[in-house]
């Protein structure tokens, strides 16, 4: 395998301590966080070879930020440092029946207000064999939208696999005269996995899709296949909210020619829902790029959003033998 390549905005995220509301205390905890550095993380500590393309402040922050993900294995020497700001957002965690609750605080950071210039494609692709990147990039401006279809044009003309998130963000996309359904239907078109439900493929093909549950499913990707030719791996989980401590989650993949379903599992007493489609996205690539099944993969996806859902913090920490010992049962104490 090449080194994979994760292209997206770093930021700091700010939560109360204790399912506290916002500033209910004079405190807040700060995580490194961002979709695409997320998914880097997690793959890096299950030993693939990760770099990540962003750009940080010329500050203290930023140091923190790109420390915090050397640490974590994600090699960082695409990391520009510009003038500008840290982007943030304050997440208030949910509690029983009341919400998860985000504030969006990003506008005008270092990577928002880099130009399309700043990315050299042909040194960030050299040696990369697979490009992931997400629909938050594109929401947050025209310039980054215009990146993110740079990256996905360079990494296109080199053969490289391309993963994209949908990751829709409509407080973001309606901060500026944006047209989500065409510059997403391009990037989608571009990429050979997508990370996305029915809902997404609704937004990007204006139409809605009857029916349930798996019917419904496999009507979008059939949908998505049809309209996007290079697409092969559509992989997507379902929720079902009890309250905000306990979920039943299932995970599914389709492919052309075939598909892939989970059970549904039971997760409760959730730590941190936040950062779950990122651990699940990097699951499901750690079992691609070693060559498994899409069957494994959808396990694989689920097992590690599953342990994300444990743990405070937007990014999945844990290693192979952590995800080894969930899909093989052991919730007992290790000693």
């Amino acid at each position: 395998m090449g080194r994979m390549l994760a292209f997206g905005e770093v930021m700091l995220r700010l939560s109360p301590p204790d399912r506290q509301l916002l500033l209910q205390t004079p405190a807040l905890d700060v995580w490194t966080a961002g979709a695409e550095a997320n998914v880097a993380t997690a793959l890096a500590l299950l030993d693939h070879d990760v770099a990540l393309a962003t750009a940080l402040p010329e500050n203290a922050l930023g140091d923190a930020a790109e420390r915090t993900l050397r640490g974590l294995g994600v090699d960082c020497r695409h990391v520009l440092r510009r003038p500008g700001r840290m982007g943030l957002y304050y997440v208030t965690p949910g509690a029983g029946l009341r919400p998860t609750d985000v504030i969006y605080d990003r506008a005008h950071s270092a990577f928002a207000e880099a130009p399309v210039r700043a990315w050299d494609w042909d040194a960030l692709l050299d040696g990369v064999d697979h490009l992931h990147l997400s629909g938050i990039t594109p929401a947050l401006g025209p310039v980054p939208a215009e990146a993110a279809l740079a990256a996905v044009e360079a990494a296109g003309a080199r053969d490289i696999t391309i993963s994209f998130d949908g990751n829709y963000r409509a407080r973001l996309w309606k901060r500026w005269d944006s047209n989500p359904r065409a510059v997403l239907s391009r990037l989608v078109g571009a990429a050979h996995i997508l990370f996305g439900n029915h809902r997404d493929i609704a937004l990007l093909l204006d139409r809605d899709f009857g029916g349930e549950g798996e019917d419904r499913r496999r009507a979008s990707a059939d949908a998505a296949f049809a309209a996007f030719p290079r697409l092969r791996i559509i992989a997507s989980t379902a929720r079902h909210v009890v309250d905000s401590g306990h979920h039943r989650l299932s995970a599914r993949i389709d492919a052309r020619d075939g598909h892939a379903q989970t059970q549904e599992i039971a997760l409760t007493g959730i730590v941190d829902r936040i950062g779950g489609g990122d651990a699940f996205a990097a699951g499901v690539l750690d079992a691609l790029r070693n060559g498994r099944s899409i069957e494994a993969a959808a396990a694989n996806g689920l097992a590690l959003t599953s342990l994300k859902h444990s743990l405070p913090g937007d990014a999945s920490l844990f290693r192979r033998a952590d995800l080894d010992g969930f899909v093989a049962g052991g919730v007992d104490v290790k000693r």
